[in-house]
């Protein structure tokens, strides 16, 4: 899907930097999907911090399979 942002040019160097991207759209890509990701990580850790899941359907293996 293509849509249209205004991004500080300095914040894209720096996403373009750190993704390892020479283009715009996939640095942006790559920076929006790792951020989903953290976050997902980080709610989930919250809920099994706080023992409101008790019981995860994979195993130790799939999950790291997953977070690659």
């Amino acid at each position: 899907m293509r849509i249209t942002i205004d991004i500080d040019e300095d914040m894209l160097e720096k996403a373009m930097l750190l993704t390892g991207e020479t283009k715009k759209g996939p640095a942006i890509t790559k920076a929006a999907s790792e951020y989903i990701r953290r976050e997902m990580v980080r709610k989930f850790a919250n809920i099994v911090m706080e023992g409101q899941f008790a019981d995860y359907p994979l195993t130790n293996d799939e999950l790291e399979a997953s977070d690659r």
